[in-house]
């Protein structure tokens, strides 16, 4: 049984997810201790719990102590993920962003392809937004051989929820490595200004207006498509936008409403986060940065790829890379390089 510290590094849920993934995907068995013993509410929280549920249902798990405030489990995969059709509700606006990115390496190295759907929250503060998996994230990940479809059915957001999206994946063999080591030029930037019963506001507008305006103070125009839903269950807003360069990088950034907080702010936030991040240099994005470790460590060769800045969630996913796979890092100011152990289906 391998034995994993919760509590290293940024001490996040991260760990969590993408060890139960890990695992999974290996057949080991697992011990993960002290979990998320930094944080001010330590032990499981029920998104983590979500992911091992999920887990579970894709290789027949079994875990012990798993119940929210646990601070130790063991989990122990019974077979390899099969693919086919997933249904998962999370019952809150807990981000189903997360879920899926934990369950989205089972489900490349799955034995068919696989239909996962997820309901819960697609757009809010402190997780990926749906737009971002889906506009940076995915197409990322198809330079290193995956095929995989995001497909938002109902938008979602705190405090309901409720939002569904449905992801596609296609089994593949090994992983190519990304080698991401400059930014080029940007090409364009496109984005997506979404809210839901909120036409007579003009938000939708309203945040694309404020974005396209700070882009165009420092010299970036932006094509942002406008979109009022009827669909969600409440009233909602989003803006996600994204840079192509010519090295093949996606720069992402994106924003949540919620109340109080203006369609003008969000526009304001969202260019100014972009423009941080393309200034460095960088081909990618401060997020996507960490998102990308655990693929890389798989990956049959060696991954380079530059990013904004080595933030705790890259530190953590270098880490856990490291102690589950053996893969071999290292970082050269913000160079990342991932020698992958090329798992093999």
């Amino acid at each position: 049984m391998r034995t994993i510290d919760g509590g290293m590094k940024s001490g996040s849920g991260t760990i969590v997810r993408y060890a139960v993934a890990l695992a999974s995907l290996l057949g080991e068995e697992l011990r993960i201790q002290d979990i998320r013993a930094k944080r001010d509410k330590p032990g499981l929280r029920a998104q983590h719990l979500k992911v091992i549920e999920a887990c579970q249902e894709m290789c027949r798990g079994v875990a012990s102590h798993a119940k929210v405030g646990s601070r130790e489990i063991t989990y122990a995969p019974k077979e390899r993920a099969k693919g086919g059709e997933y249904r998962w509700d999370i019952g809150t606006a807990g981000s189903t962003t997360m879920l899926a990115q934990a369950v989205l390496p089972l489900a490349c190295f799955a034995e068919r392809p696989s239909e996962l759907r997820f309901e819960g929250g697609l757009f809010q503060d402190f997780a990926p937004s749906a737009y971002h998996m889906q506009f940076v994230l995915l197409p990322l990940l198809a330079q290193m051989g995956i095929r995989a479809k995001l497909d938002i059915i109902r938008p979602g957001y705190v405090p309901r929820g409720a939002g569904i999206m449905r992801l596609e994946v296609e089994p593949v063999n090994r992983l190519k490595p990304l080698v991401l080591t400059e930014q080029g030029k940007i090409l364009d930037v496109r984005g997506i200004a979404l809210s839901s019963h909120l036409k007579e506001r003009k938000v939708s507008h309203r945040m694309a207006a404020e974005c396209r305006r700070a882009l165009s103070s420092r010299g970036c125009k932006a094509e942002i498509d406008e979109i009022y839903d009827t669909n969600s269950l409440q009233e909602g807003a989003a803006l996600a936008i994204y840079a192509e360069t010519s090295s093949n990088g996606r720069i992402g950034s994106d924003q949540a409403g919620r109340v109080g907080r203006s369609a003008e702010s969000i526009g304001r936030y969202v260019a100014e986060n972009l423009i941080e991040d393309v200034v460095t240099g960088a081909p990618v994005d401060r997020h996507v940065a960490d998102q990308l470790i655990i693929y890389a460590g798989l990956a049959d060769g060696t991954s380079s790829y530059l990013v904004p800045r080595i933030t705790e969630h890259v530190e953590a996913n270098l880490w856990l890379i490291e102690e589950f796979l053996g893969a071999k890092t290292k970082t050269q100011g913000n160079l990342i390089m991932i020698e992958g152990i090329g798992f093999v289906r």
